[in-house]
């Protein structure tokens, strides 16, 4: 087997490949040997029919196949001889493939870039905080007693009013005649809560408790239920009763209802939680900061390829979200030729900064543990309360699913072995600043 190298610019190479007939033939004639050896043929024993017999009846097959092995072969020997690392599928051409003549076949590859180390001590990365106060400790407190809110009954005999909760009973009509869903008992309705069809509690508010009201109103003309939309209705309604909302003492008998012993304690479990909460939303402007800065140090060339892979990728999501109505507002005002040149830079970033983790993964020799993996499947498994067995038994019977789950852990192993060499400079910020805390925005490139 000759290998030429035809081309060689940037990351593309080209190679002419030709195996001399007589190899070529050998090679043929070995297998045909080896099936003449297994094959039955009718009018002749398992193995003793005729070399001739057998060439013509699987002759094609085994050519193809001698193909197929020298073509692999010349790939593999190309890349191995000249040290290349193919980024895609190489493209191969037959330019002969004749009895009695040389099997030339062309190979077009594009490479992975030599990518030069990095220096992470030299890398400084911004570490967005927060510190959890007593503030956002009473104010979590206080979202607690809300949802654990009750009602009592209002003894004083007097109207209803904006803010009360009464209990009514009520039947609706249009055109004289009841609807589907438009009756209740013993409903319980906060009065400025808007959570009826509007005007409906604007009626109810100053009538006497026990009492009745005919209530009229107009279905909006988006209402959800299309027979009923932008249609007149009346409503009979008898209020029953008249409650006022109790909230509970935030004492150490309101901990207990969460499990905990003590107030202190509650406020303590409170601050774990809070400070765990920041901790994520910190960690993931860390990773973005920390990919930013890394995305400078990628000055290789990226296999267009790939870039165009990711690219595809890319703006099938998108097309697929504009279908559904559910894309940026910034990108509703730009034109496809602006949108795919923006997303075509994004997919050369993205495939940039994963040639580059994945060298660094390799020069370090990181790789995921059984144990990373596993922890990975119960995590995802935790997701599906009761499911739990269905969802092990799906990794362990789909390899590409599993193979899609270790990615983005694979991905976090690395930024977290690069994240403990590059310098970090703190920097703390309200809770409010660390949740809208946007890179993107120009007061924070400064």
């Amino acid at each position: 087997m000759k290998i030429t190298e035809t081309k060689n610019k940037g990351l593309s190479h080209s190679f002419k490949i030709v195996v001399p007939a007589d190899e070529f033939a050998a090679d043929v004639a070995k297998r045909l040997g080896t099936v003449a050896a297994q094959v039955k043929l009718p009018g002749f024993r398992p193995g003793k029919a005729p070399l001739n017999v057998v060439e013509q009846k699987y002759g094609q097959a085994v050519k193809g196949e001698a193909a197929e092995h020298f073509v692999q072969q010349g790939i593999q020997k190309a890349l191995e001889d000249n040290k290349l690392r193919s980024a895609t599928n190489p493209k191969v051409d037959v330019v002969t493939f004749e009895d009695g003549k040389d099997f030339e076949f062309t190979m077009d590859v594009e490479v992975l870039p030599e990518i030069k180390p990095v220096d992470f001590s030299k890398i400084e990365v911004e570490k967005l905080t927060a510190d959890v106060t007593d503030k956002e400790i009473n104010d979590a407190l206080n979202r607690l007693a809300l949802s654990r809110r009750e009602t009592e009954v209002v003894d004083e005999k007097r109207k209803t009013q904006k803010g009360d909760i009464i209990v009514i009973d009520f039947v609706g009509s249009i055109d004289g005649k009841e609807f589907r869903g438009g009756k209740g008992t013993d409903y319980y309705l906060e009065l400025g809560s808007n959570t009826f069809i509007p005007g409906f509690e604007d009626q109810l508010t100053g009538v006497d408790v026990p009492g009745t009201a005919t209530v009229n109103v107009t279905f909006p003309e988006n209402y959800h239920a299309k027979e009923m939309a932008g249609k007149a209705a009346v409503f009979d309604v008898t209020v029953k009763e008249l409650r006022k909302v109790k909230n509970p003492e935030i004492n150490d008998d309101f901990a207990k209802a969460f499990g905990k012993d003590t107030l202190d304690a509650l406020k303590e479990l409170i601050k774990e939680e809070l400070t765990k909460e920041y901790n994520n939303v910190s960690k993931v402007h860390l990773k973005r900061a920390l990919l930013d800065a890394l995305a400078q140090k990628a000055d290789f060339e990226a296999p267009a390829g790939m870039v165009d892979m990711e690219f595809d990728a890319i703006w099938r999501q998108f097309e697929e979200a504009k279908k559904r109505g559910d894309i940026d507002e910034d990108d509703k005002k730009m034109s496809d030729d602006d949108l795919k040149k923006d997303y075509k830079a994004i997919a050369e970033r993205r495939v940039k900064l994963g040639l580059l983790l994945a060298e660094v993964a390799n020069e370090n020799k990181i790789t995921l543990s059984q144990e990373d993996i596993s922890n990975a499947v119960m995590a995802e498994a935790r997701r599906y309360p009761g499911q739990e067995k269905k969802v092990f038994e799906f990794y362990s019977k789909n390899p590409r699913a599993l193979e899609a789950l270790k990615a983005p852990i694979f991905e976090e192993k690395v930024i977290e072995f690069i994240t403990d060499k590059v310098k970090l400079n703190d920097k703390k910020l309200s809770v409010e600043e660390l949740y809208a805390y946007d890179p993107d925005k120009k007061e924070n490139k400064k």
